[in-house]
């Protein structure tokens, strides 16, 4: 199987990002907001880089499985 093309991976990846990131941001913007930026940053990849690694992605992938490779 071919790789997928990088338009259709990146945006595969913000159909998955910006709604995660909208999100985490509803939910922690209030209990962290008076933390320093590096640390609110430190926070929030922390709750979404494994969230997009391990099931985010892979979900996606399964969806647009067929498209991501034509």
């Amino acid at each position: 199987m071919k790789p997928p093309k990088k338009w259709k991976f990146a945006l595969m990846v913000w159909i998955a990002i910006y709604p995660a990131i909208t999100l985490a941001s509803y939910l922690l913007g209030d209990s962290i907001k008076d933390l320093a930026l590096p640390i609110r940053t430190l926070i929030m990849t922390a709750i979404l880089v494994p969230l997009m690694v391990y099931v985010l992605l892979p979900l996606l992938r399964k969806l647009f499985g067929a498209w991501l490779h034509t």
